[in-house]
């Protein structure tokens, strides 16, 4: 599966449900996409679908520093409520009954510019 070479591609390629795209089939995924890409500041980030999860990189894989790959607040996709969680699972951020307000919760949660 290729990944898309840069963050304004990748948004694309999600939204559109491109074949060949990570998880262009998930329909409960291009709900939180679609909310997370309405948040500016997410917006700005690389979206990362994995197992379920709905990531944000600072840069576009790969390959990435390991800093900048999982330092981020992410939102776990599925049926409500969305939770949304430090980096690897660290700590619950809390959990939210729309796609709109889990977005809300990580752009809250990122680290300042």
């Amino acid at each position: 599966m290729a990944e898309a070479p840069d963050v304004a591609t990748a948004w694309s390629w999600l939204l559109e449900r491109r074949p060949g795209t990570r998880g262009a089939m998930n329909d409960s995924l291009l709900t939180v996409a679609e909310a997370a890409h309405a948040e500016p500041r997410l917006r700005e980030l690389y979206p990362f679908p994995t197992h379920g999860t709905l990531h944000f990189l600072l840069v576009a894989p790969p390959p990435w520093p390991e800093s900048d790959g999982e330092q981020l607040p992410f939102i776990v996709c599925g049926d409500p409520p969305y939770k949304v969680y430090t980096s690897g699972y660290a700590s619950l951020l809390g959990e939210a009954g729309t796609p709109a307000e889990a977005a809300r919760l990580v752009a809250n949660n990122l680290p300042p510019k």
